[in-house]
């Protein structure tokens, strides 16, 4: 809602350039290809001046904003709207009236977020719970009793790292459906962090490991991201695979 908020605030600013355009032939508001007009071309907006330019800048943002709500705006409405407050004429939509709307839309957008989370949440917990009870019978692979499983690809012969320990690894890590979400191997470079400031299957896991170990671990969700998952690509109750090579202990 605040991002909202903020997008209108600055479209003020750029109403005398967006009320000078017809309504644009791209209804998406993506960027124009080389087969297609802009809307700032068709209109004959002209940037000659900073003001223009400024105006012009201050647009795309609002776009980029508004597009974020994946909503059909009614464009000539948002633009008369810009133009009566930056002209001072009574909004056709008293504000109470608009500060109500606003509410209705984003609550039924959360309502909406959170059912989609549930179900997701739901799915996730089932699927990797059937991928989990399948990969146990695997006869090389191990299950501790907080419910972290591994399986040893290489054994090390170096030192086994304490929860108080500073590791340096390589790591891939995907989802069950091997959608890669993280590897220190594409970015060319190993990861170095404390033992105890990582999840917990990891904190477990990697002590389990020698120096020169290579090692795999199937994470269920209470040992990884849980309910609240991470980022885009890992979601809530997602159970994680990772390869791990362990390449050096420091001491604490």
């Amino acid at each position: 809602m605040k991002q909202y908020h903020l997008a209108l605030g600055a479209a003020i600013l750029a109403a005398t350039m967006l009320t000078a355009c017809d309504k644009p032939a791209n209804p998406g508001g993506h960027a124009a290809t080389p087969a297609t007009q802009s809307a700032s071309a068709k209109a004959g907006v002209t940037l000659s001046s900073e003001e223009d330019k400024l105006s012009y800048a201050i647009g795309m943002d609002i776009g980029n904003s508004l597009k974020g709500l994946d909503v059909a705006f009614n464009r000539e409405a948002l633009y008369a709207a810009i133009g009566d407050q930056l002209d001072g004429k009574d909004p056709a939509v008293k504000p109470d009236e608009a500060a109500k709307i606003k509410q209705a839309f984003f609550q039924k957008r959360a309502e909406e977020a959170n059912k989609k989370r549930a179900a997701s949440a739901e799915k996730n917990a089932e699927e990797g719970k059937k991928f989990r009870e399948e990969y146990a019978k695997g006869k090389n692979v191990k299950t501790t009793e907080s419910g972290l499983m591994y399986e040893v690809l290489k054994e090390g012969d170096g030192p086994r790292p304490k929860a108080t320990d500073k590791v340096t690894v390589n790591y891939r890590g995907t989802l069950i459906d091997g959608t890669e979400f993280d590897s220190s191997y594409k970015r060319g470079q190993p990861a170095t962090f404390p033992l105890n400031g990582v999840i917990k299957g990891w904190t477990e896991g990697v002590q389990l490991m020698r120096v020169g170990s290579k090692y795999k671990f199937v994470l269920p969700p209470e040992l990884a991201y849980g309910a609240n998952g991470a980022g885009r690509l890992i979601g809530p109750n997602a159970t994680l695979i990772f390869e791990v090579e362990l390449l050096s202990v420091e001491g604490k």
